[in-house]
């Protein structure tokens, strides 16, 4: 059974622990591995978790562990990586970064992670990467942290992202402010990396008026600050805030009669949120987010496979992008033919980009992916969320910004994607 969900969430990890051991993914010690390069024995390749979720939202996290406990069980029903089954640990990341390192700090000292797939904020993703997974050596990707400040840390090249960074989604979250027929907004954000690195990318791309005014993460009523955003006419008041603020944000607005009219951005893409506050006053009310390519064959096999593990398909943001950071792990640590961080951080880039073999997400995709590497062949991998070919620093270098829009009867409704490219 695996041990995570630090500190205040150990009840947490005990069903999460229950949930990974009855699917197999346990497995610990060192074991002889006839397909491993360059060793004749190898440890299991052992993976961490690492997301906000004693203070997250359950709607948002139940999903996206699904996505990472799907992601082992098709590797290790694909042969496992060094023929191995993958073991899987898990740790609470919360809202604080402080706990954050600690909780990384723990997975890594305590667990025997190899890799880590998060975590999901940027305000954490920083000094993780700083202080904890550069020093140490440990490939990282998170799925969902998103700031452009992360670009440039000081992570020794250890931290990926299979998320586009924010100067992707600002500008459309511009345009669609635009298409609005708004020329005139407020601006209220929460004021840590995420939130200054959002808004800063819309206000490059935005060319009409503007009142910006940042908000504390731990704030609960915003009324002074909507009021600020709103004393220059503001024809509609945009969202960068995370579910419980953006619902008090809209609420105080509504209530008070300053605003009307809102465009959101990917925080605030929660079915809460609208049901909240109704589909007469949100209906028709857009926003932006992480969205796959239009037609993707990667991400058609992987919705069949999600649905038919789970029910039903995931509304909410960053779920595919946290199953391709757990299978890009582990197929880079079955080409590096080993465990070391270093060498799995050193074939990321080549399992995620050509040349090679195209293989989808999936469980087939995923079982062709592992034979052709244990084979010594190359591959190149087509993700449920679009492309993970990264360049220095990362970074994807395309990927797609979805645009969506809540409705009348309470539903997040799906618009287009709009492609990105460096």
């Amino acid at each position: 059974m695996i041990r995570g969900l630090y500190d205040d969430a150990c009840l947490r990890a005990r069903a999460i622990g229950m949930m990974l051991a009855a699917t197999g993914m346990v497995l610990t010690g060192a074991v002889a591995a006839p397909n491993a390069a360059n060793a004749d024995e190898v440890t299991a390749l052992k993976i961490g978790l690492l997301m906000d979720l004693s203070s997250g939202s359950a709607e948002v996290w139940r999903d996206r562990q699904r996505a990472f406990e799907l992601a082992i069980k098709h590797v290790n029903a694909g042969g496992g990586v060094f023929g191995l089954p993958v073991a899987a640990a898990v740790g609470d990341a919360t809202a604080n970064p402080e706990k954050a390192v600690a909780a990384a700090r723990h997975l890594v000292e305590v667990e025997g992670v190899h890799a880590i797939v998060g975590p999901n904020a940027s305000a954490s993703a920083l000094p993780i990467a700083a202080r904890m997974i550069g020093p140490a050596g440990i490939p990282t990707i998170s799925f969902s942290a998103t700031s452009p400040e992360l670009t440039g840390v000081a992570d020794s090249d250890f931290l990926f992202r299979t998320a586009l960074s924010d100067i992707s989604q600002g500008p459309v979250l511009a345009r669609v402010a635009r298409e609005q027929g708004f020329d005139n907004v407020g601006l209220l954000f929460v004021d840590d990396a995420w939130g200054r690195g959002l808004a800063g990318a819309f206000e490059a791309a935005w060319d009409g008026a503007i009142k910006d005014v940042p908000v504390d993460r731990d704030q609960t009523s915003f009324l002074s600050a909507l009021r600020e955003s709103a004393s220059a006419d503001a024809q509609a008041l945009v969202v960068i805030a995370f579910e419980s603020a953006a619902l008090a944000m809209v609420r105080e607005a509504i209530d008070h009669g300053l605003y009307d009219n809102f465009v959101f951005g990917d925080a605030a893409k929660r079915p809460s949120l609208v049901r909240s506050l109704g589909g007469d006053r949100l209906g028709d009310m857009f926003g932006t987010g992480p969205a796959s390519a239009p037609a993707s064959a990667a991400s058609a096999a992987w919705e069949a496979a999600y649905l038919a593990e789970y029910g039903a398909l995931p509304v909410l943001s960053y779920v595919k992008e946290a199953y391709d950071a757990t299978v890009a792990l582990a197929l880079a640590a079955q080409a590096a033919g080993r465990t070391d961080g270093t060498a799995i951080r050193n074939r990321l880039r080549a399992v995620g980009g050509s040349p090679g073999t195209v293989v989808f997400a999936g469980p087939r995709g995923v079982a062709e992916g592992l034979r052709i590497l244990a084979d010594g062949g190359e591959i190149d991998y087509e993700g449920a969320s679009g492309s993970v070919d990264w360049d220095e620093n990362g970074d994807l270098r395309r990927g797609h910004i979805g645009i969506w829009r809540f409705t009348e009867d309470e539903r997040i409704e799906e618009v287009r994607a709009v492609a990105f490219e460096r």
